[in-house]
């Protein structure tokens, strides 16, 4: 079976940024819709990831991520303000699909630019694919890159192995 791949902005494709991270799980027994439902409500990030906080949206109202919305958060110490640019729930047996571009302003020492993509499908066997991908360009991207243990991996990580095992409940 064919695994799907992130989807890249030119902008932003692995290898032209000044940093990338990637993070994958295959995991057993896990509802895909579950896992998409505790994805798209930023307000649960911080229950199972501890290197989230501070989430508002724009609209006050909205509680959810979908197609074009935007909304703010902190994270790895920067306040992230971002536009969902891809949305695509589980449905009719295709991988739900949400990325969105993210942006901390400041001055050109400060300021970074990304591209956070996720992609989860289901596979054979009663297994579940969760693939995270991000892109960034900005001088806080460069120090990360560089950074051992690499932050953006271990914390990417976490994000991932607390997804699933707050889905698990």
């Amino acid at each position: 079976m064919k695994q799907n791949a992130i989807i890249f902005p030119k902008e932003y494709l692995p290898g032209a940024t000044d940093n990338f991270c990637s993070n994958e799980l295959i995991v057993k027994n896990i509802s895909i819709e579950k896992v998409w439902k505790n994805l798209i409500n930023p307000f649960l990030w911080p229950l199972y990831y501890k290197n989230s906080s501070d989430i508002n949206f724009k609209n006050k109202e909205d509680r959810e991520l979908y197609l074009n919305v935007i909304f703010n958060f902190k994270t790895f110490g920067f306040p992230i303000s971002a536009k969902v640019i891809e949305f695509h729930p589980p449905e009719n047996n295709q991988p739900a699909r949400l990325a969105w571009h993210g942006w901390s302003e400041g001055n050109e020492e400060s300021k970074i630019d990304v591209h956070h993509a996720w992609l989860i499908e289901n596979l054979s066997h009663n297994r579940l694919r969760i693939l995270t991908q991000e892109t960034q360009n900005g001088n806080p991207a460069k120090e990360l890159a560089q950074t051992k243990p690499n932050p953006m991996i271990n914390g990417h990580q976490d994000w991932l192995d607390g997804l699933i095992n707050f889905s698990k409940k």
